[in-house]
């Protein structure tokens, strides 16, 4: 399929909420409309690009179809969509008592996916790995997570879908946010903390260092051992890989025909960045449009300082984890070994950035800033003071970054914030910011 799938009518309440009135029926895919491709995935032992057949002991065959796939539009399974539809379309709101209270001329909307059953963005692409490892037999999902969401959203999908789910979350998060743990627990699935005494990778991390906190490239091992050691378990990851942002792209795509719907173009995007996903799902369809039809619609990448590969990591190819056993990705990096502090913002707590992501920011088709945590919660809160929604922790970089832009703004630009999860699991980051 090359043309875009129908625009679809909207509803529009009278406190400046835009409904549109059905799911996407396609995911996008920006591999289709780059001026050049993203560099390939090597395997980790003969540095040679990747094949369908090195991925088959992680994926199932339909998921590295879409991680090569240079189609432009992706068709939605019907009984994604489906499962979708529990909470998709998310709302497009206009954020007319954050513009009041910052003084600005500038028109602010924030997309909010903390609608979904899991609170944040997460689900899209879990649904859709769910569905796709069940089609083919599969009977348990490994992965890790951060604070928490990835977790929570996969236990979620594999619920709905007769999955296992066994879970492996960075020791940090683990220990800070015990709520997440309880609702991946609720869900049916099975949490630890990473590294753990389970692997043979988890136990040399611990080796190397008892007192880690953890990071995801940590936990990614672990997960992706079970994985690989078990003949009836896949490997799931919820953000960096190709096929993990084509699913993400709902997000773009409904803010695209929102936006349309009432005669708004977006001047700017901010989203936050951590692996990838919630930053390529809002804005590649926006940079797709720029790519075919001249818009001008400026992304910007809002990561933590604390964990800063857009803003300070080398681009170069690099492991995903830090025992080596993934393929090697060409993205902006910190580092393998990298372990970053203990920040809030759980899902941002990544060596290394999505390689599609990295690619775009290499061509110029968006940019990247670095917020410290104090300035992120600080915009958390008054963003929660003025529309009510608390934030994540992960989602507060965002809103950081777009209320500087707005304080600072001469015009009635249009500035959309991608608001990729709520904050009501994450009220002790609060509590100690307060």
């Amino acid at each position: 399929m090359t043309t875009s799938p129908d625009v679809r009518q909207p509803l529009t309440d009278p406190v400046g909420t835009v409904v549109p009135s059905t799911v996407p029926t396609h995911w996008y895919n920006l591999a289709a409309d780059l001026p050049e491709p993203t560099p390939p995935a090597l395997h980790p032992g003969t540095r040679q690009p990747l094949g369908p057949e090195d991925l088959a002991p992680l994926f199932p065959m339909a998921l590295i179809m879409q991680e090569v796939s240079t189609e432009r539009w992706v068709e939605i399974p019907q009984t994604v969509r489906e499962i979708y539809a529990l909470w998709r379309p998310s709302p497009l709101i206009r954020a007319l008592r954050l513009e009041r209270a910052l003084g600005t001329p500038a028109k602010i909307y924030y997309k909010y996916e903390g609608v979904s059953p899991a609170g944040s963005h997460k689900p899209n692409t879990a649904v859709a790995q769910a569905y796709y490892n069940a089609v083919e037999g599969t009977t348990k999902l490994t992965t890790e997570t951060g604070a928490g969401q990835w977790g929570a959203s996969l236990s979620f999908a594999c619920a709905l879908l007769g999955l296992e789910c066994e879970v492996w979350q960075v020791r940090a998060s683990y220990d800070s946010k015990p709520y997440r743990r309880m609702q991946m627990e609720t869900y049916g699935g099975i949490c630890h903390p990473s590294p753990s005494d389970l692997t043979e990778s988890g136990r040399a991390m611990l080796a190397a260092d008892p007192d880690t906190t953890g990071s995801l490239g940590m936990a990614i091992s672990e997960a992706v051992e079970a994985a690989a050691t078990n003949p009836d378990a896949h490997y799931a990851l919820g953000s960096v890989l190709n096929h993990v942002l084509l699913h993400q792209t709902v997000i773009g795509q409904e803010a695209l025909a929102q936006l349309d719907e009432i005669g708004e173009q977006a001047d700017i995007v901010f989203g936050c960045a951590g692996g990838g996903s919630n930053l390529g799902g809002l804005s590649f369809p926006f940079i797709g449009r720029n790519l075919r039809e001249g818009t001008t619609t400026k992304v910007v990448a809002c990561e933590p300082a604390a964990c800063p590969s857009l803003t300070q990591g080398e681009y170069r190819y690099d492991f995903g984890d830090v025992a080596g056993l993934t393929p090697l990705l060409k993205m902006h990096t910190l580092g393998k070994d990298f372990v970053p502090p203990p920040i809030h913002a759980g899902g941002l707590r990544y060596h290394g950035m999505a390689p599609m992501v990295s690619h775009a920011l290499e061509l110029g088709l968006l940019s990247a800033i670095a917020v410290e945590q104090d300035t992120a919660f600080a915009a958390g809160l008054e963003f929660a003071r003025a529309e009510g929604i608390i934030p994540a922790p992960e989602s507060t970089h965002a809103v950081a970054g777009a209320i500087a832009h707005a304080r600072a703004a001469t015009t009635d630009e249009t500035i959309v914030i991608g608001l990729s999860g709520n904050g009501v699991l994450d009220l002790p980051a609060y509590h100690d910011y307060l």
